[in-house]
């Protein structure tokens, strides 16, 4: 067993492994001894952000503190950040932050230059539950995975609305809100809809009331607000301001804290969009986007293996499309080891130990780190609020020395914004716009519902005149230069078709992460 490094050696080798020649954000300060060495600083370089990461800690140690400092960096580097604030409490970042007496030593302990900084910040919120532009998804982008989770579905709940989604797609019924699901399952259970759907394998209508029942609970508690349209267009995270500024999307969820699993699985739904909207650039050097995933506990609480499995294959793909992403949590545990395991950034705050489960979970974190001077199973217990043992990737995509890190203040706020600045926000969207109103265009609902009102309409007798029908309205004329399937192209059925597909090419591969099979070109 080689002999303990000396504090000048540990720190050589920190300093060593964390220089880098592009650019990085600023953590913080190496401690050794118990002490910051200002010359000795711990960073991270921009070319990794898209290996992505793990942000752990127990409650009150510092993750938002350390999700708020990598955001202002991000932004001022040109790149675009996205942020679930579960609490609420992430808004402070379009705010100048104000000096005082504990920033002011924090800031000289770790060498930072700190200047009171807003940023640009766009609110969303879902379903429009909160300050911010409302937020939706279509039923039919969203996907029969997806949604089963939400809804609590088992295997066979799953498989039942995965056949549902396809018979839709078939068909041509677009399923853009949750009236639309709840008719065509009413229509499916129906004789007329058990007929179509033979083909298909059938829906038993046990199963079609299970989904039914938990489609009405999910209404009851607001969740409808969420599907529908105009839906949000991912293109719109990428966003940089005049300045050049990646701009930070806050997706505001104190509203919606009571369904986490609709929030979680809609960031991941986000994400599939993302992964297919994106061009491949391997490794560039920044991110395009950086997402970071709070509360990540809550995406994989009651998941199936397949879930899990689907998110592990999203983090894995995506990251060739030039986005990174942050799991935010309170232990490493909560994360699957499939998922972990694509995680090349670290950085853990305390962890607590109550517990003899608490006790175990410590030991298998120290596991997972590199080689280090440091007592990790002791440190991790001892850290205090706003540092954290940080290890990320090189330039080279080696693993950096294990380092306690005390960390960077940042620059913006440290608590949530006022009312009047969250309605500026608000006010000055050039979102709002296009989301802020919903619209509820022909779909699936209207589709059966026009269907069983012609089937009920009495027959006209034989030899009676039926009654005189009023005059179409005048129609346009298709314009002469416009061929057949420039017509077909622009008709309202065609459209309708195209998102019920999942607009057929653009929901393809959001679908077949998520549980949907493609659909076949024929």
């Amino acid at each position: 067993m080689s002999e303990p490094k000396s504090t000048p050696d540990l720190l050589e080798t920190i300093r060593a492994g964390y220089t880098f020649e592009g650019t990085a954000l600023d953590l913080g300060a190496a401690v050794v001894d118990g002490q910051p060495h200002a010359d000795t600083p711990v960073r991270v370089p921009l070319s990794v952000l898209n290996r992505h990461g793990l942000v752990a800690g127990a409650t009150g140690t510092g993750k938002t503190k350390t999700l708020q400092l990598m955001a202002e960096q991000l932004s001022a580097q040109g790149v675009p950040v996205f942020l679930a604030d579960v609490k609420g409490d992430l808004s402070g970042l379009a705010v100048p932050g104000e000096p005082n007496d504990r920033i002011t030593d924090r800031a000289g302990k770790v060498g930072q230059q700190w200047t009171p900084t807003g940023n640009p910040v766009e609110l969303l919120t879902l379903g429009g539950k909160g300050t911010g532009t409302p937020v939706r998804a279509t039923v039919t982008s969203f996907g029969p995975t997806l949604l089963s989770k939400v809804l609590g579905l088992n295997d066979t709940q799953e498989s039942s609305l995965g056949l549902v989604f396809h018979f839709a797609d078939e068909k041509g019924l677009a399923l853009l809100d949750l009236k639309d699901l709840r008719s065509l399952l009413t229509h499916l259970t129906s004789p007329e809809g058990k007929a179509e759907l033979a083909g298909l394998g059938g829906l038993s209508k046990a199963t079609a009331g299970v989904i039914l029942r938990q489609l009405v609970a999910f209404e009851d508690q607001g969740a409808d607000v969420f599907f529908g349209e105009p839906e949000f267009d991912t293109a719109d995270l990428l966003r940089t301001d005049a300045d050049g500024r990646g701009i930070i999307t806050c997706l505001e969820l104190p509203g919606v804290q009571d369904r986490p699993a609709l929030f979680s699985t809609f960031l991941m739904w986000l994400l599939a969009d993302l992964f297919h909207d994106l061009p491949e650039v391997g490794d560039p050097d920044k991110p395009k986007l950086v997402f970071f995933l709070d509360e990540a506990h809550l995406l994989f609480e009651d998941a199936s293996k397949a879930f899990e499995n689907a998110i592990e294959q999203t983090v894995r793909l995506i990251r060739s499309k030039g986005v990174g992403v942050f799991f935010v949590t309170q232990s490493p545990k909560d994360v699957p080891a499939d998922v972990l395991a694509q995680l090349g950034n670290r950085v853990q705050h305390a962890l607590r130990a109550f517990t003899p489960d608490d006790a175990k979970a410590i030991k298998q974190t120290v596991k997972t780190y590199p080689n280090t001077e440091y007592d990790l199973e002791k440190l991790l217990t001892e850290l205090g609020t706003g540092e954290a043992v940080v290890t990320v990737l090189s330039e080279r995509g080696t693993p950096t020395p294990v380092a306690w890190t005390m960390l960077r203040a940042p620059q913006s706020r440290m608590a949530p914004a006022d009312q009047g600045t969250l309605d500026q926000l608000v006010a000055g969207s050039t979102l709002a716009g296009r989301y802020a109103e919903a619209v509820d265009r022909e779909s699936a609902y209207e589709i059966l519902a026009q269907r069983l009102k012609d089937a009920d309409a009495p027959e006209v007798p034989a030899g009676t005149t039926p009654a005189p029908q009023p005059a179409p309205a005048p129609q346009r004329a298709p314009e002469p230069d416009k061929g057949i399937v420039e017509q077909v192209v622009e008709s309202s059925a065609f459209r309708s078709a195209m998102r019920s597909a999942g607009t057929v090419i653009g929901r393809e591969i959001t679908r077949s992460l998520f549980g949907t099979a493609q659909r076949r070109c024929r």
